[in-house]
Protein backbone atom coordinates (compact mmCIF):
# COMPACT_ATOMS: atom_id res chain seq x y z
CA UNK A 1 0.00 0.00 0.00
CA UNK A 2 1.47 3.34 -1.07
CA UNK A 3 0.88 5.59 1.94
CA UNK A 4 2.87 8.46 0.44
CA UNK A 5 0.46 8.51 -2.49
CA UNK A 6 -2.52 8.39 -0.13
CA UNK A 7 -1.20 11.39 1.78
CA UNK A 8 -0.54 13.23 -1.48
CA UNK A 9 -4.06 12.52 -2.73
CA UNK A 10 -5.67 13.79 0.49
CA UNK A 11 -3.61 16.97 0.50
CA UNK A 12 -4.29 17.68 -3.15
CA UNK A 13 -8.01 16.99 -2.74
CA UNK A 14 -8.28 19.49 0.09
CA UNK A 15 -6.04 22.00 -1.69
CA UNK A 16 -8.25 21.85 -4.78
CA UNK A 17 -11.32 22.58 -2.67
CA UNK A 18 -9.57 25.61 -1.19
CA UNK A 19 -8.68 26.82 -4.67
CA UNK A 20 -12.28 26.45 -5.82
CA UNK A 21 -13.51 28.42 -2.82
CA UNK A 22 -10.91 31.14 -3.48
CA UNK A 23 -12.17 31.47 -7.05
CA UNK A 24 -15.79 31.85 -5.96
CA UNK A 25 -15.66 34.33 -3.08
CA UNK A 26 -18.90 36.28 -2.88
CA UNK A 27 -19.69 39.78 -1.67
CA UNK A 28 -21.10 38.20 1.50
CA UNK A 29 -17.66 38.16 3.11
CA UNK A 30 -17.55 41.97 2.82
CA UNK A 31 -21.00 42.20 4.37
CA UNK A 32 -19.80 40.00 7.23
CA UNK A 33 -16.76 42.26 7.80
CA UNK A 34 -18.91 45.39 7.82
CA UNK A 35 -21.40 43.78 10.22
CA UNK A 36 -18.65 42.75 12.67
CA UNK A 37 -16.87 46.09 12.48
CA UNK A 38 -20.09 48.01 13.17
CA UNK A 39 -20.82 45.92 16.25
CA UNK A 40 -19.93 47.18 19.71
CA UNK A 41 -20.11 43.71 21.21
CA UNK A 42 -18.47 40.33 20.80
CA UNK A 43 -18.39 37.86 17.95
CA UNK A 44 -19.71 34.58 19.34
CA UNK A 45 -18.96 31.36 17.44
CA UNK A 46 -21.26 28.35 17.78
CA UNK A 47 -21.51 24.90 16.25
CA UNK A 48 -21.55 21.21 17.14
CA UNK A 49 -19.35 18.23 16.33
CA UNK A 50 -16.45 18.88 13.97
CA UNK A 51 -17.91 22.29 13.14
CA UNK A 52 -17.85 23.13 16.82
CA UNK A 53 -14.20 22.12 17.14
CA UNK A 54 -13.30 24.26 14.15
CA UNK A 55 -15.44 27.07 15.55
CA UNK A 56 -13.51 27.01 18.83
CA UNK A 57 -10.28 27.41 16.89
CA UNK A 58 -11.72 30.30 14.87
CA UNK A 59 -12.86 32.03 18.06
CA UNK A 60 -9.37 31.66 19.54
CA UNK A 61 -7.77 33.08 16.39
CA UNK A 62 -10.14 36.04 16.35
CA UNK A 63 -9.62 36.78 20.04
CA UNK A 64 -5.85 36.81 19.61
CA UNK A 65 -5.98 39.14 16.62
CA UNK A 66 -8.10 41.95 17.98
CA UNK A 67 -11.69 40.73 17.66
CA UNK A 68 -13.36 40.00 21.00
CA UNK A 69 -14.69 36.48 20.53
CA UNK A 70 -15.49 33.24 22.31
CA UNK A 71 -17.03 29.86 21.51
CA UNK A 72 -20.49 28.92 22.79
CA UNK A 73 -21.81 25.38 22.45
CA UNK A 74 -25.46 25.49 21.28
CA UNK A 75 -26.54 22.78 23.74
CA UNK A 76 -25.17 24.80 26.64
CA UNK A 77 -26.86 27.87 25.18
CA UNK A 78 -30.24 26.12 25.41
CA UNK A 79 -29.59 25.42 29.08
CA UNK A 80 -28.80 28.88 30.33
CA UNK A 81 -25.76 30.08 28.42
CA UNK A 82 -27.87 32.18 26.07
CA UNK A 83 -27.39 34.74 28.80
CA UNK A 84 -23.78 35.05 27.63
CA UNK A 85 -25.06 36.73 24.46
CA UNK A 86 -25.73 40.43 24.92
CA UNK A 87 -27.23 43.22 22.89
CA UNK A 88 -24.67 44.38 20.34
CA UNK A 89 -23.13 40.91 19.95
CA UNK A 90 -23.03 38.96 16.70
CA UNK A 91 -23.25 35.18 16.31
CA UNK A 92 -21.36 33.17 13.72
CA UNK A 93 -23.10 29.80 13.35
CA UNK A 94 -21.24 26.93 11.67
CA UNK A 95 -22.96 23.82 10.33
CA UNK A 96 -21.92 22.20 7.07
CA UNK A 97 -25.40 20.82 6.47
CA UNK A 98 -27.03 23.90 7.94
CA UNK A 99 -29.44 21.59 9.75
CA UNK A 100 -27.60 20.57 12.94
CA UNK A 101 -30.43 20.07 15.40
CA UNK A 102 -28.76 21.62 18.44
CA UNK A 103 -27.77 24.71 16.47
CA UNK A 104 -31.15 25.10 14.74
CA UNK A 105 -32.88 25.10 18.14
CA UNK A 106 -31.21 28.33 19.25
CA UNK A 107 -31.87 30.26 16.03
CA UNK A 108 -35.42 31.48 16.92
CA UNK A 109 -34.09 32.73 20.25
CA UNK A 110 -31.30 34.69 18.55
CA UNK A 111 -33.92 36.36 16.41
CA UNK A 112 -36.05 37.00 19.48
CA UNK A 113 -33.11 38.93 20.95
CA UNK A 114 -32.40 40.67 17.62
CA UNK A 115 -28.91 39.19 17.46
CA UNK A 116 -27.39 39.40 13.95
CA UNK A 117 -26.38 36.00 12.57
CA UNK A 118 -23.61 35.09 10.15
CA UNK A 119 -23.94 31.56 8.79
CA UNK A 120 -21.30 29.21 7.40
CA UNK A 121 -22.94 26.28 5.60
CA UNK A 122 -22.96 24.51 2.24
CA UNK A 123 -26.57 25.22 1.32
CA UNK A 124 -28.11 28.67 1.07
CA UNK A 125 -31.55 27.07 1.41
CA UNK A 126 -30.71 25.40 4.74
CA UNK A 127 -32.42 26.40 7.96
CA UNK A 128 -29.26 28.07 9.26
CA UNK A 129 -28.87 30.08 6.06
CA UNK A 130 -32.51 31.19 6.07
CA UNK A 131 -32.20 32.58 9.60
CA UNK A 132 -28.95 34.35 8.80
CA UNK A 133 -28.29 37.97 7.94
CA UNK A 134 -25.13 37.00 6.04
CA UNK A 135 -24.45 33.63 4.40
CA UNK A 136 -20.92 32.36 3.70
CA UNK A 137 -20.78 29.30 1.48
CA UNK A 138 -18.40 26.52 2.56
CA UNK A 139 -19.56 23.87 0.10
CA UNK A 140 -17.03 21.34 -1.20
CA UNK A 141 -17.39 18.82 -4.02
CA UNK A 142 -15.22 16.13 -2.46
CA UNK A 143 -14.09 15.32 1.06
CA UNK A 144 -10.58 14.02 1.69
CA UNK A 145 -12.21 10.92 3.16
CA UNK A 146 -12.15 7.97 0.68
CA UNK A 147 -15.76 7.26 1.65
CA UNK A 148 -16.61 10.92 1.05
CA UNK A 149 -18.28 10.77 4.45
CA UNK A 150 -16.04 12.08 7.24
CA UNK A 151 -15.71 15.88 7.12
CA UNK A 152 -12.18 16.68 5.95
CA UNK A 153 -12.12 19.07 3.01
CA UNK A 154 -15.15 20.85 4.44
CA UNK A 155 -13.59 21.37 7.88
CA UNK A 156 -10.33 22.50 6.25
CA UNK A 157 -12.24 25.04 4.18
CA UNK A 158 -14.23 26.21 7.21
CA UNK A 159 -11.06 26.76 9.22
CA UNK A 160 -9.37 28.54 6.32
CA UNK A 161 -12.44 30.75 5.89
CA UNK A 162 -12.23 31.61 9.57
CA UNK A 163 -8.56 32.52 9.15
CA UNK A 164 -9.42 34.68 6.15
CA UNK A 165 -12.12 36.42 8.17
CA UNK A 166 -9.62 37.11 10.96
CA UNK A 167 -7.07 38.53 8.53
CA UNK A 168 -9.68 40.81 6.94
CA UNK A 169 -10.58 42.14 10.37
CA UNK A 170 -6.90 42.63 11.23
CA UNK A 171 -6.41 44.66 8.06
CA UNK A 172 -9.57 46.64 8.71
CA UNK A 173 -8.40 47.50 12.23
CA UNK A 174 -4.81 48.14 11.17
CA UNK A 175 -3.80 45.50 13.71
CA UNK A 176 -0.01 45.66 14.10
CA UNK A 177 2.75 43.45 15.42
CA UNK A 178 2.78 45.42 18.68
CA UNK A 179 -0.94 44.85 19.14
CA UNK A 180 -0.46 41.13 18.62
CA UNK A 181 2.31 41.12 21.22
CA UNK A 182 0.02 42.64 23.85
CA UNK A 183 -2.28 39.60 23.53
CA UNK A 184 0.63 37.12 23.76
CA UNK A 185 2.79 38.14 26.73
CA UNK A 186 3.65 34.54 27.66
CA UNK A 187 5.38 31.71 25.87
CA UNK A 188 8.04 31.88 23.19
CA UNK A 189 5.79 33.80 20.81
CA UNK A 190 5.02 36.44 23.41
CA UNK A 191 8.67 36.76 24.38
CA UNK A 192 9.65 37.26 20.77
CA UNK A 193 7.09 40.02 20.27
CA UNK A 194 6.92 41.59 23.72
CA UNK A 195 10.24 41.41 25.58
CA UNK A 196 12.48 44.41 24.93
CA UNK A 197 16.22 44.82 25.23
CA UNK A 198 15.79 46.96 28.35
CA UNK A 199 14.02 44.04 30.08
CA UNK A 200 17.13 41.85 29.80
CA UNK A 201 19.95 44.38 30.11
CA UNK A 202 22.76 43.85 32.59
CA UNK A 203 23.38 47.27 34.10
CA UNK A 204 25.20 46.62 37.38
CA UNK A 205 28.81 45.61 38.11
CA UNK A 206 29.82 45.73 34.47
CA UNK A 207 33.47 45.04 33.50
CA UNK A 208 34.52 48.55 32.45
CA UNK A 209 38.06 49.96 32.29
CA UNK A 210 39.59 53.17 30.96
CA UNK A 211 41.69 53.22 27.82
CA UNK A 212 44.86 53.79 29.87
CA UNK A 213 44.36 50.54 31.85
CA UNK A 214 47.16 48.00 31.52
CA UNK A 215 46.28 44.75 29.82
CA UNK A 216 47.08 42.62 32.87
CA UNK A 217 44.67 44.68 34.99
CA UNK A 218 42.00 44.52 32.31
CA UNK A 219 42.28 40.72 32.24
CA UNK A 220 41.62 40.67 35.98
CA UNK A 221 38.49 42.79 35.49
CA UNK A 222 37.42 40.48 32.65
CA UNK A 223 37.71 37.45 34.94
CA UNK A 224 35.72 39.11 37.71
CA UNK A 225 33.03 40.34 35.28
CA UNK A 226 32.34 36.84 33.92
CA UNK A 227 31.18 38.12 30.56
CA UNK A 228 34.27 37.12 28.63
CA UNK A 229 34.86 40.76 27.69
CA UNK A 230 35.95 44.14 29.02
CA UNK A 231 34.35 47.40 27.89
CA UNK A 232 36.78 50.27 27.35
CA UNK A 233 35.75 53.91 27.80
CA UNK A 234 37.45 57.27 27.32
CA UNK A 235 37.67 60.21 29.71
CA UNK A 236 34.10 61.22 28.86
CA UNK A 237 32.86 57.70 29.72
CA UNK A 238 32.06 57.00 26.07
CA UNK A 239 32.47 53.45 24.83
CA UNK A 240 35.40 53.28 22.43
CA UNK A 241 36.49 49.64 22.40
CA UNK A 242 35.84 46.10 23.58
CA UNK A 243 38.39 43.51 24.64
CA UNK A 244 36.99 40.01 24.19
CA UNK A 245 38.51 36.64 25.00
CA UNK A 246 38.79 36.23 21.24
CA UNK A 247 40.96 39.36 21.04
CA UNK A 248 43.18 37.88 23.76
CA UNK A 249 43.57 34.56 21.94
CA UNK A 250 44.51 36.28 18.71
CA UNK A 251 47.07 38.44 20.53
CA UNK A 252 48.57 35.37 22.20
CA UNK A 253 48.91 33.63 18.84
CA UNK A 254 50.63 36.68 17.33
CA UNK A 255 52.85 37.11 20.39
CA UNK A 256 53.54 40.79 19.71
CA UNK A 257 52.25 42.39 22.92
CA UNK A 258 53.19 42.98 26.51
CA UNK A 259 51.04 42.43 29.59
CA UNK A 260 51.94 46.02 30.52
CA UNK A 261 50.61 47.48 27.26
CA UNK A 262 47.47 49.56 27.23
CA UNK A 263 44.35 47.45 26.86
CA UNK A 264 43.15 49.34 23.78
CA UNK A 265 46.22 48.23 21.85
CA UNK A 266 44.79 44.75 21.31
CA UNK A 267 41.10 45.52 21.74
CA UNK A 268 38.46 45.84 19.01
CA UNK A 269 37.93 49.55 18.40
CA UNK A 270 34.43 50.92 17.74
CA UNK A 271 32.64 47.68 18.60
CA UNK A 272 29.06 47.06 17.49
CA UNK A 273 26.70 48.87 19.81
CA UNK A 274 22.98 49.42 20.08
CA UNK A 275 21.47 52.81 20.81
CA UNK A 276 17.87 51.74 21.24
CA UNK A 277 17.10 49.90 24.48
CA UNK A 278 13.42 49.77 23.47
CA UNK A 279 14.22 47.46 20.56
CA UNK A 280 12.59 44.03 20.73
CA UNK A 281 14.93 41.45 22.21
CA UNK A 282 14.31 39.19 19.22
CA UNK A 283 15.62 41.93 16.92
CA UNK A 284 18.67 42.36 19.14
CA UNK A 285 19.33 38.64 18.83
CA UNK A 286 19.29 39.06 15.06
CA UNK A 287 21.97 41.75 15.38
CA UNK A 288 24.09 39.44 17.53
CA UNK A 289 23.75 36.62 15.02
CA UNK A 290 24.40 38.85 12.01
CA UNK A 291 27.63 40.23 13.50
CA UNK A 292 28.65 36.89 15.05
CA UNK A 293 29.23 38.40 18.49
CA UNK A 294 28.28 37.26 21.99
CA UNK A 295 28.01 40.61 23.76
CA UNK A 296 25.99 43.57 22.51
CA UNK A 297 26.82 46.91 24.07
CA UNK A 298 23.88 49.26 24.62
CA UNK A 299 24.56 52.99 24.86
CA UNK A 300 22.67 56.27 24.76
CA UNK A 301 22.86 58.61 21.78
CA UNK A 302 26.15 60.01 23.13
CA UNK A 303 27.82 56.57 23.26
CA UNK A 304 27.69 56.44 27.06
CA UNK A 305 27.18 52.96 28.43
CA UNK A 306 23.68 51.91 29.57
CA UNK A 307 24.20 48.17 29.82
CA UNK A 308 25.09 45.00 27.95
CA UNK A 309 23.10 42.17 26.46
CA UNK A 310 24.76 38.74 26.35
CA UNK A 311 23.58 36.04 23.99
CA UNK A 312 23.18 33.71 26.99
CA UNK A 313 20.67 36.16 28.52
CA UNK A 314 18.55 35.89 25.37
CA UNK A 315 18.75 32.11 25.29
CA UNK A 316 17.80 31.79 28.97
CA UNK A 317 14.86 34.13 28.42
CA UNK A 318 13.61 31.90 25.61
CA UNK A 319 14.18 34.44 22.86
CA UNK A 320 14.64 32.66 19.54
Amino acid sequence: MDFKQIVKDVLLTEAKELEKAAANISFDIEKAIDLIMSSKGKLIITGVGKSGLVGAKIAATLASTGTSSFFLHPTEAMHGDLGMISKGDIVLGISYSGESEELVQILPHLKRFNIPLIAMARNENSTLAKYSDVFININVEKEGCPLDAAPMSSTTLTMAMGDALAVCLMKKRDFKKEDFASFHPGGSLGKKLFVKVDDLLRKENLPVVSRETKLKDAILVMSEGRLGSVIITDKEDKVIALLSDGDLRRALMNGNFSMDCKVEEIATMNPKRLKNKELLASDALQVIEDYKIQLLIVTDENDKLIGVLHIHDLIEAGIK
